[in-house]
């Protein structure tokens, strides 16, 4: 979905209290300023505070630091990002399209390259690398040089709940690929990694991780 002529799409990630009409709050506020809250999803929730991410339309990108203003006006919320883009980011559709070009695939390179590629451009990351033992296998992006890769991967494996993907560094998320002893790592400077983005990743280097293994069979 791409905006129309002389609207912007924004991507809008706010923190806010995790109570009842806190959202409706935020909502309202986008709505006074005649935004349209196209999808919202919850990207964490811990403790008292849920970190949300809506996707608006906007008549003007002027109306930008209006619509920072607005939400934060809702007592206890913060913005912790905007962004704008082409077209909104669709988590779920985006990783079935990539499952299913994933299925597609008819060699290693290709479920490598299909993965790190599509992993890097639907998360809006600066690099997305697949790695196993000491060999860069698949990159995307921006990437750090093949011996600062390594480096990188091999001090994941200092902590259990790191390597396994389910927490590490604001910047970086991780994905082990364990039927074929390797690694996928995505970097991005801004915003922070969320749980429900991590998780995401996960399931997507599963997939791939078995589909790798099916096409790599003789």
């Amino acid at each position: 979905m791409t905006a129309p002529t002389g609207s912007v799409y924004a991507v809008v990630r706010v923190w806010l209290p995790d109570r009842p009409g806190a959202l409706g709050l935020v909502a309202s506020r986008i709505g006074a300023i005649r935004g349209d809250i196209v999808a919202v999803d919850v990207l964490e929730r811990s403790g008292a505070i849920a970190v949300d991410e809506f996707a608006v339309e906007l008549a003007d990108r002027d109306l930008l630091p209006l619509l920072v203003r607005e939400i934060e006006e809702v007592d206890g919320a913060s913005v912790e990002q905007v962004e704008l883009v082409e077209r909104f980011p669709d988590a779920r559709l985006d990783a079935l399209l990539l499952v299913e070009r994933l299925g597609a695939a008819t060699s290693p390179a290709d479920v490598i390259d299909l993965l790190t590629n599509e992993c890097r451009v639907e998360l809006m990351a600066e690099w997305a690398a697949v790695l196993r033992d000491d060999e860069v296998l698949a990159v995307h992006g921006d990437a750090p040089t093949p011996e600062k890769l390594v480096a990188l991967a091999t001090g994941t494996a200092a902590s259990p709940l790191v390597a396994s993907g389910e927490t590490g560094p604001d910047e970086l998320a991780i994905a082990p690929l364990p039927c074929n002893a390797a690694l996928l790592l995505v970097e991005r400077a801004r915003p922070r990694f969320r749980g429900s983005e991590r998780a995401q990743l996960l399931a997507v280097a599963r997939v791939a991780d078995r589909v790798w293994s099916l096409v790599e069979r003789p």
